[in-house]
């Protein structure tokens, strides 16, 4: 019986200064696709040979110059580039897209953060975002049916009450307003996915993913958010070992670490 794959999503917050992050990760958990975003880097100055000293023989990248966004996806066997949604109005590295030999889709999203002030009025950050989320569920509702797909990434949205540290506290806050939350729910409805997270994890228990570097100390005060994902429609949810979803809670602590922890499912090859 074949080997289940291991899906990795991590927002590595520059995959040049943590590729010894990704290598220890790699030699501790053994994934098999690795979905990077906030790379920070354009195509040519990503560290190619290390992720193939790795075993990734196979990556497919979006960077571009400046800025902060830029997504990547590894993989141990082969992978092609496939289509994906046109989400970015301004046209920045936050989607890629690959299909693995059985078929399975892996789509790998860096949605805009937002900046700090929500209002779409005054803040065009947020004014981005808001019509990010507003492309998501149409953009993935016109793809081709009956593939199965899988969708990862940095969201920056944690949509449930208790995908937050304190729904009443950060209700007025970016990546837990009403306005965000919404629009990533009913997008993910329109598209068809599940929220394999909250399939994994009861919806009345506390998940994180991320933890600000501003805490003097992250783990004690533990206030968190869940801003990173992992969705499958039906035609992949079926392969979707959903009880193998994990957070990987050590990688956020360590050697110059993101604040972002890494997450991952495993699926039927």
């Amino acid at each position: 019986m074949p080997k289940p794959l291991r899906i990795v999503s991590w927002n590595i917050n520059s995959v040049r200064l943590r590729a010894p992050n990704v290598e220890g990760f790699v030699a501790a958990e053994k994934p098999d696709v690795i979905c990077l975003q906030e790379t920070k880097c354009q195509d040519a100055e990503f560290p190619l040979k290390a992720f193939k000293e790795m075993g990734f023989a196979h990556v497919l990248m979006r960077g571009q110059r400046g800025g902060h966004a830029g997504v990547a996806i590894a993989s141990r066997t082969p992978i092609e580039l496939v289509e994906s949604p046109d989400l970015c109005r301004e046209n920045h590295a936050r989607v890629i897209a690959a299909r693995l030999r059985s078929g399975l889709e892996i789509h790998n999203i860096y949605l805009p953060a937002g900046g700090d002030v929500p209002d779409a009025a005054v803040n065009e950050k947020f004014a981005h975002k808001l019509d990010f989320l507003d492309r998501l569920g149409p953009g993935y509702a016109k793809l081709k049916k009956g593939a199965p797909r899988i969708l990862v990434g940095d969201l920056n949205v944690a949509p449930h009450e208790h995908d937050v540290w304190s729904h009443k506290q950060l209700l007025g806050i970016v990546s837990h307003t009403p306005e965000e939350t919404q629009r990533l729910e009913d997008g993910r409805k329109l598209a068809g996915f599940e929220d394999i997270a909250r399939l994994a994890v009861p919806a009345e228990h506390k998940l994180y993913t991320w933890w600000s570097y501003r805490a003097a100390d992250w783990a004690a005060a533990n206030k968190g958010r869940r801003l990173d994902h992992i969705w499958a429609n039906k035609e992949a949810l079926s392969d979707t070992k959903v009880d193998s979803y994990r957070v990987h809670l050590a990688w956020r602590g360590g050697w110059k670490p993101s604040d972002h922890a890494p997450i991952s499912v495993q699926v039927k090859a």
